[in-house]
């Protein structure tokens, strides 16, 4: 099996660069290149200092970087992995479990609860829904390959569900069947730190960086059929979107 030194290439002694920064820039280049995979095991530390011909406290200042990056993560016991991250192409409306399945990926679900109510005052305003307007509520941890993902909360109005329990593995897919699916989104993104809560429940630690996505689904017709907040794990989450010059 190849080396990763012969993989990536040596480093450059003569560079002013110190070696920790390039060892550092080479790792991240390999791994945004997919050169190494999600979920591949790095070499020991003491196998990568041979390899580069560098010591142990270079390659472990490198590897402390891409950690606090997000690309990579220690597993005690086990070694040092790249992070599984996933990119959400913002111009799609698609659902967590599709966005997986098209990455070969396996998703499932936890229920943190399911519920039905009348909208409060902020759900009726987003979802144009008159006060008392009976709503379903699905809050859950949405999961990848057994690795937590994504936090949901979703409000969907009753009259495009016949029950909660419609719902089993994809809201979406649900909405389909009812003939109900968003034709059209509004997507606002925006940074936030995890509680203590949110943290326990996505395996992450209190105040790590997270992403908040809000979306608003719409039917061809202009009504709203989904108001949704998402919190997805900084470390496995990128977004993306395509632009184009409308001059």
């Amino acid at each position: 099996m190849a080396t990763l030194s012969a993989l990536i290439g040596p480093l450059d002694s003569e560079s002013r660069l110190p070696l920790y920064q390039q060892l550092q820039r080479a790792l991240r280049d390999a791994i945004d290149q997919r050169m190494i995979g999600p979920e591949d095991a790095l070499p020991a530390e003491r196998d990568l200092a041979e390899d580069f011909s560098v010591s142990r406290i270079t390659v472990r200042k490198a590897l402390d970087g891409l950690v606090d990056e997000g690309l990579l993560t220690r597993r005690q016991g086990a070694g040092t992995f790249v992070n599984a991250r996933v990119e959400k192409n913002f111009a799609k409306i698609t659902s967590f479990s599709e966005d997986m399945a098209q990455r070969g990926r396996t998703p499932h679900s936890v229920w943190l609860r399911r519920s039905e109510g009348t909208v409060t005052p902020e759900e009726s305003l987003t979802l144009g829904l008159s006060p008392g307007a009976p709503v379903y509520r699905f809050n859950r941890i949405r999961y990848a390959d057994g690795a937590p993902m994504s936090l949901e909360y979703a409000t969907i109005p009753a009259f495009a569900l016949p029950s909660l329990e419609a719902v089993d593995t994809s809201l979406y897919q649900a909405l389909e069947r009812t003939g109900y699916r968003p034709r059209r989104a509004l997507q606002r993104l925006r940074a936030v730190l995890f509680t203590s809560e949110q943290a326990d429940l996505l395996g992450a630690r209190a105040n790590d960086a997270g992403l908040l996505v809000e979306r608003r689904g719409f039917l061809k017709d202009g009504r709203t059929v989904e108001f949704s907040q998402s919190y997805y794990r900084g470390d496995t989450y990128d977004f993306v979107a395509e632009l184009n010059d409308l001059s």
